[in-house]
């Protein structure tokens, strides 16, 4: 009789999200109660990182934490449950202090509004294609600047409409592009990038626990 070294068997194919595998799909009411746990719990993530707020003296928009918990919740959720959780957000952060640094109100009256609306399709966009298989190394960090481009869209074209005439003598930066964008360049970087590392650290664990050695002897 011969005993086979034990040897890792590879783990089936694994579900397009992080949030899929930890709580595994259900039928019918469960599932339903699963997903909204996890679009409202996706929600206060992004309100508890917002919490971290850096002004800059020269632009209305401050430095925050929400990208980071933006991108992150996305890539854990997937597309619409990670598109809905930002879209919660904004409406939770209508009444609440969950906006930056405890703010609150409605989105098209804040300066910074646009990129509140820019977290919905950004979340949901890094979902869509993490459940298509972009949630690996090296894809995962495009998605992650594909999402982060996302929220600068509407971010930028609502703050243009804020910014006053004389932007340059209450503000200090010249243009929306110097208040809403350049700063945060590599802010952003370094937030996508450890974005980029979490989810696939969260994979590579996952997987190793997904993995059974063979012990069977012949």
């Amino acid at each position: 009789m011969q005993t086979r070294t034990a040897v890792p068997i590879p783990s089936p194919r694994l579900p397009g999200t992080l949030a899929d595998l930890i709580l595994p799909e259900s039928a019918g009411a469960r599932r339903i109660a699963r997903d909204i746990a996890l679009v409202v719990a996706g929600s206060l993530v992004v309100a508890l990182f917002a919490q971290i707020k850096i002004p800059l003296g020269f632009t209305p928009v401050p430095i925050t934490g929400q990208t980071f918990a933006v991108l992150l919740v996305g890539a854990m959720l997937g597309g619409w449950r990670g598109g809905l959780a930002l879209a919660l957000y904004a409406v939770e952060g209508s009444f609440l202090p969950f906006f930056a640094g405890g703010a609150s109100g409605w989105f098209w009256m804040l300066s910074s509004g646009g990129y509140i609306v820019g977290f919905i399709p950004a979340a949901a966009l890094v979902g869509w294609l993490c459940q298509r298989g972009w949630n690996r190394r090296p894809w995962i960090l495009a998605a992650m600047l594909l999402g982060n481009a996302a929220l600068y869209v509407p971010g930028l074209i609502q703050l243009n409409l804020f910014l006053p005439a004389n932007v340059a003598e209450a503000w200090a930066c010249a243009d929306v592009w110097q208040c809403g964008l350049l700063p945060f360049i590599a802010g952003d970087l370094v937030k996508l990038m450890a974005a980029s590392l979490a989810v696939p650290s969260g994979w590579a664990l996952l997987d190793r626990f997904a993995a059974k050695p063979d012990t069977g002897a012949e």
